[in-house]
């Protein structure tokens, strides 16, 4: 399984380091993950602000990372759908954080334990500096058990 240091490296993934996306914390178990992304003239759009997709991309990786740590080689893991909703405009550092909890893991192992394809779905928030909502991004995501 992936180790919280290894994760660490996504932060040298060219969209990342481009974008000054990094990872700042990971539980040792993985199920919290804390990003943030600094505004620099580099990743700022025309009028000011982060760009959408600089946004969207900062959460993009990690819901699924999570689960496919926490449940096991003999799950399949994908991202299925992803909308993100833009709420202010993004200034100075945004951050999200993600988690999952033990019993929405317990959850969706014992749903594909019985043969289902699960899709939960996730919502997380980016926030300015001041805790204000910047997007909200809603994840599903796509479980099932390995034949």
């Amino acid at each position: 399984m992936i180790k919280p240091w290894v994760l660490k490296l996504i932060n040298f993934w060219p969209p990342f380091l481009g974008s000054g996306i990094r990872v700042k914390k990971i539980s040792p178990d993985l199920t919290s993950v804390d990003v943030e992304m600094k505004m620099r003239f580099w990743n700022k759009n025309y009028v000011g602000s982060h760009y959408g997709g600089s946004l969207f991309s900062m959460t993009d990786p990690f819901l699924m990372l999570m689960l496919i740590n926490n449940l096991g080689r003999d799950y399949i893991v994908w991202d299925k759908v992803a909308s993100i909703r833009f709420k202010k405009p993004g200034k100075g550092t945004v951050r999200a954080h993600f988690q999952i909890t033990p019993e929405e893991i317990e959850s969706i192992r014992l749903q594909a334990d019985q043969g289902a394809k699960v899709e939960p779905v996730f919502q997380v928030l980016v926030l300015d500096e001041s805790g204000a909502v910047v997007a909200e991004v809603k994840k599903t995501l796509y479980v099932r058990r390995k034949n």
